[in-house]
């Protein structure tokens, strides 16, 4: 790993202060809860260049970067003194900027929140998975805590992939019936960061692009030179909480006008549209088919696993469109908006995951979907 892939040494450093002089926070209204980022990428992608670059701008927030289970020998772990006792291991390294950099051991969402009790409030909390290849289950528990009125909520994933190297880290071979670590980080993601674009032509540049898009058409591709990016497309992402129209139809128009590389792709992005509505019994059943019991194959007999699905719906005595947004086994339905007037009703979705066809998929929606009167 390069020096510039080291985990930062962070200056700056102010004075700590001692947990006993910090008055334990009051719970906060629903409203004014903190944004939670989950950062992720294979080993020398990026991510802690990124996380520099965040520690030394000037954005008028105080961010919590949280470095979680640190490798031997890191420039980052050698200049903090790690407890050793209890769940939850942690050191701060402030900065002048309203930063606070540490490290927790605990993937337990209590285990941040008593972070923030012991340090203030912050505005915002970066979470860098290092040493988890899989950002799903973190995602599951942020999402899943969100009902327990927690301080805390999941604004969104971001992947960083190395232009250079992209290509070769998702073709490599597992197991069989394993899933390439870095597919499904790319397949997660909400905003995947394509970094160190200065290293390859363009034609290279467009190929890896296109390759990522064929796994994630959904999420926006950002292109990068050592991480630089405007903080303001990293933060307040809002990704489970909106369904976004225009990225909707970018991710058709990806899917059609797209060069895709010639891929055995097991992951890829399914987008369709059902004119009609949908019961609440229906949505139920879609609900077990895809996320729980996973009764779904493909022609080859091959189950299909969502990792992630957004959709706009309409659903038969609901005057709104409804939001639905899912992370493995976990979904929210959310009403949103009144329907426009003249505005046929159909439901819409993205689905990643494995083993999609469009054309199995499509015939499952259209099942459930019916042209029934807008009252129960």
């Amino acid at each position: 790993m390069s020096e510039e892939e080291d985990i930062p040494m962070l200056v700056d450093q102010l004075e700590h202060v001692r947990d006993s002089e910090v008055p334990d926070l009051v719970l906060v209204e629903s409203a004014q809860r903190v944004p939670v980022t989950i950062l992720t990428g294979y080993l020398g992608a990026g991510k802690s260049t990124l996380l520099n670059y965040i520690l030394t701008q000037e954005h008028n927030k105080k961010i919590a970067v949280i470095l979680n289970e640190f490798g031997e020998g890191s420039a980052m772990e050698k200049s903090l003194n790690i407890g050793q006792g209890g769940d939850l291991f942690e050191e701060w390294l402030e900065l002048r900027n309203g930063c606070l950099c540490c490290s927790v051991k605990d993937n337990g969402v209590k285990a941040i929140e008593n972070l923030m009790k012991k340090r203030g409030k912050f505005d915002y909390i970066l979470l860098e998975t290092t040493g988890l290849a899989d950002p799903g289950p973190i995602a599951s528990l942020f999402w899943m805590d969100k009902q327990l009125e927690s301080e805390l909520y999941l604004d969104g994933i971001i992947t960083v992939l190395d232009s250079k190297y992209a290509e070769k880290i998702i073709h490599e071979k597992k197991p069989d019936g394993v899933i390439n670590e870095a597919v499904r980080q790319v397949a997660l993601a909400d905003l995947l960061i394509l970094n160190k674009t200065d290293l390859v032509d363009p034609q290279k540049l467009q190929d890896v692009t296109d390759l990522v898009r064929t796994i994630n058409g959904n999420a926006e591709i950002v292109h990068t030179e050592r991480c630089r990016i405007s903080l303001d497309k990293i933060l307040d992402l809002h990704a489970y909480d909106k369904f976004d129209n225009r990225q909707y139809e970018q991710t058709l128009h990806n899917r059609f006008y797209t060069n895709e590389p010639h891929l055995d792709q097991r992951v890829r992005t399914v987008t369709v549209e059902v004119k009609g509505s949908m019961t609440y019994d229906a949505l139920d059943n879609l609900v077990e088919a895809l996320l729980w019991e996973k009764s779904l194959t493909s022609s080859a007999g091959e189950t299909v696993n969502v990792y992630r699905m957004k959709g706009l719906l309409s659903l038969v005595g609901e005057p709104r469109r409804v939001m639905l947004q899912s992370v493995q086994e976990l979904y929210e339905v959310d009403p949103i908006e009144p329907w426009p007037e003249n505005t046929p009703r159909s439901c819409k979705f993205v689905v990643i995951g494995e083993n999609i066809e469009e054309g199995k998929l499509l015939g499952f929606f259209k099942s459930l979907v019916s042209d029934e009167p807008l009252t129960p």
